[in-house]
């Protein structure tokens, strides 16, 4: 879990720096309630990174009730699909973050967050969920209250100030557990670390596989944790292309969309600055998704930080093609993917005829489809 980069990082500084940034982005622009809660919390995660005991009972729970590690799944027929008419095509894995316990990747920080919470003694916890599944993964540690929000189009924005209006009323006894690497310091790295998990298990079994890196990564990206669990590992190996791909909704030029990487512009959301969905006053212009998950007007400082450096690329994928990825993986492999998930996978139809054959191509398989069915239904003329 250490949150240090011990083998440095791409601007010769720790990601990210003693004031929480990532290069401009990131930083902790919340209510004066909440700073000293913010220190206990960075201060309690650093000592936490070096307590082998904390580590040995985290890795034992991600081990023996999450269900790590998560397999690296040659998908073959997929792999099929995009060969080209010379036999010659990358080969595509996915990295089944999908078959972790409650479905998806959001429990990995989950449990990461409430043994931290044990050990800041606060019996009370709350958090934002926006496809549900980082919710779910929370009230697996058992039980909880569900509130729905009401106000603003009640999507993932309004379900994130909601939960920060909580904590700021209750912060004596209550810990967020934020689900991405968004929000003021040290969430961002914290999220991010107890992610990380993603890209160390996909190195080493990459090198049992193949005896190599993966050439390509590639996540979908709403706040975008998924995609820095898989990317941290490699962000230093400049043989590695980062991709993430977001939800373009009606398209790019419909306004409805959450492009936030693609067509936003710096500003500041729950507490941190990062790029943004705003319109010429600053206002937050809602996003658009099918896709629960990505329906998010912000992303998390360190994607902006590694979009203008030009270490990561990111593009987007529509409603409509995130649905036909959606079939696509669920008809050839059998595996349903969740609609977050399925822009990731969209993307592939773009990307693999510009590969080298055999390159190989890891994409993240965020979380399973179960929970899309009836979206899906209602979208799909099958």
């Amino acid at each position: 879990m250490d949150s240090h980069n011990k083998k440095g990082s791409l601007t010769g500084l720790p990601r990210p720096d003693s004031f929480g940034r990532f290069g401009k982005y990131g930083g902790k622009y919340v209510p004066e309630t909440l700073m000293h809660a913010l220190t206990e919390l960075e201060t309690v995660f650093h000592e936490l990174a070096h307590d082998d005991d904390f580590e040995k009972e985290l890795n034992g729970i991600l081990r023996d009730y999450v269900g790590r590690e998560t397999p690296l799944y040659f998908a073959e027929r997929l792999t099929e699909h995009y060969k080209r008419a010379n036999g010659e095509g990358p080969h595509i894995y996915l990295k089944r973050e999908d078959l972790n316990h409650t479905g998806a990747h959001k429990i990995n920080n989950a449990v990461g967050q409430a043994l931290l919470a044990k050990r800041l003694g606060k019996k009370r916890i709350i958090a934002e969920t926006g496809a549900g599944q980082h919710g779910v993964a929370t009230a697996t540690l058992l039980g909880a209250e569900v509130r729905a929000v009401h106000s603003g189009t009640a999507t993932l924005k309004d379900a994130t100030s909601e939960a920060i209006r909580d904590w700021v009323t209750n912060v004596e006894t209550t810990h967020y557990i934020l689900g991405s690497v968004a929000g003021p310091h040290p969430y961002p790295m914290m999220v991010r670390d107890f992610q990380k998990v993603i890209g160390k298990e996909t190195r080493k079994q990459a090198l049992e596989k193949w005896g190599g890196k993966p050439n390509v990564l590639v996540a979908c990206v709403g706040g975008g944790s998924n995609a820095m669990g898989l990317f941290h590992e490699f962000v230093e190996d400049k043989d590695v292309r980062l991709i993430g791909v977001e939800a373009a909704g009606y398209g790019l030029d419909s306004g409805k969309h959450a492009a936030t990487l693609t067509k936003g512009d710096v500003g500041v959301l729950h507490g941190a600055m990062s790029y943004l969905l705003q319109d010429e006053d600053g206002q937050i212009i809602e996003p658009h998704s099918i896709s629960a998950g990505l329906d998010y007007p912000g992303v998390g400082p360190e994607h902006s930080f590694l979009k203008d450096l030009g270490r990561a690329e990111y593009y987007s994928i529509t409603d409509q093609q995130a649905l036909e990825a959606f079939k696509r993986l669920s008809r050839l492999e059998g595996i349903i993917p969740a609609l977050e998930t399925s822009h990731a996978l969209a993307y592939l139809e773009k990307l693999c005829p510009t590969l080298p054959n055999g390159a190989k191509v890891v994409l993240n398989c965020s979380g399973r489809g179960d929970k899309d069915v009836h979206t899906a239904i209602n979208h799909l003329q099958v």
